[in-house]
């Protein structure tokens, strides 16, 4: 039996009963039933994943993967390949903008190399868990092996394995590779199959010239590495990225845990989709942040029906919107652990039953 296979083993359903007595729980709080909208259905529902009706606040770590693409050598990208690299220096020395919503939240900021082009120096702030420089250029064969694949899927569920036993409680997918929208609209393409252009956005924001060669080089991926839409895997295998391959096993390892996922936008839910394909039990420990601007995002949240906690326009990736989602996270759990009770706060209650006629 593989790693893979033994802990997808592991993962169990949610109990519905936990929220059910959350709810109840919150129905006695000083406030008109249900007011809180869908901040009691997050505390319900970080609740059930949990498997605790009081969970402590939680320990939040944003997992941060970084990749290279060989699309890129397509003219798909409005940015070089070099700028993987220079954007995980600065995930390493705080500044990028993951870093300083993840400091809000009170998140901690996991970097870690899946296969850049060019390896970084030893670095405390950057764990190193090569595949390979790289990716290969899925217009011209399969981006991986199945065996990198398998490894990347790995890497991640032993990496949540770590973080588990450190006391980490909620994590957010993050992610940073040039290239990796167009792999991630090919990845979503093959997998629904569907035409690209039902799947594919503008990405780091290219010109229309750019957009038609993105496209392109998708459709010459697929029709050569024919992948097979009922294997996950070899999906991946043909058509996915290093980085994206991680995040699968991330999303599988926290299932596993019990370890609630927040997703951020377009390529960490291919991620999170491809798990669910893997394992469907994945799906029942996935929280949508936000939802992207890339249309590719709205068609993966629909079929995961998963509704997102916000949308503000935002196509950056790195974990941005599942940080922003953490601090939605910490208080709908703060409510739920330190709001007055009716009782408690000697106010006076016209009754469950008299509100739930009213609300």
């Amino acid at each position: 039996m593989t790693l893979i296979e033994k802990i997808c083993r592991q993962i169990s359903e949610v109990d519905p009963n936990v929220s059910i007595r959350v709810q109840h729980r919150l129905n006695q709080k000083t406030k008109p039933l249900r007011s809180l909208g869908r901040l009691e259905d997050l505390a319900c529902e970080i609740s059930s994943i949990r498997g605790l009706e009081n969970p402590a606040l939680p320990q939040k770590v944003i997992v941060v993967m970084a990749g290279d693409h060989g699309v890129v050598e397509e003219g798909v990208s409005a940015y070089p390949q070099e700028v993987t690299c220079q954007m995980v220096l600065n995930f390493a020395k705080g500044g990028a903008a993951i870093n300083v919503l993840a400091r809000q939240v009170g998140a901690k900021v996991v970097v870690v190399d899946m296969g850049m082009a060019s390896p970084l120096p030893t670095l405390e702030t950057i764990l190193s868990r090569r595949i390979g420089s790289g990716t290969r250029n899925f217009t011209l064969g399969p981006a991986m092996t199945r065996e990198q694949a398998l490894s990347a899927i790995e890497i991640g569920i032993q990496l949540v394995q770590q973080l588990h036993d450190e006391g980490t409680t909620l994590i957010g997918l993050g992610e940073m590779g040039i290239g990796n929208t167009t792999s991630s609209s090919a990845l979503l393409s093959a997998l629904l199959e569907i035409t690209p252009e039902e799947v594919t956005g503008y990405g780091t924001g290219i010109d229309s010239t750019t957009y038609a060669r993105k496209i392109d080089a998708i459709k010459r991926a697929i029709e050569l590495n024919a992948p097979n839409a009922t294997d996950p895997i070899d999906v991946l295998t043909k058509l996915g990225g290093f980085e994206i391959a991680g995040l699968v096993g991330v999303a599988i390892g926290c299932a596993a845990k019990k370890i609630p996922i927040v997703m951020d936008g377009f390529i960490s839910s291919v991620a999170a989709l491809l798990a669910v394909r893997i394992e469907p039990k994945v799906n029942d420990y996935l929280i949508a942040s936000h939802r992207s601007v890339e249309i590719g995002h709205g068609v993966i949240l629909k079929l995961l029906k998963k509704k997102p906690l916000f949308e503000l326009d935002m196509r950056l990736g790195e974990g941005t919107g599942a940080a922003l989602a953490m601090g939605w996270i910490d208080a709908s759990l703060r409510i739920l652990e330190e709001m007055a009770t009716f009782e408690s706060a000697g106010v006076n209650n016209a009754g469950p039953k008299m509100q739930e006629k009213t609300s």
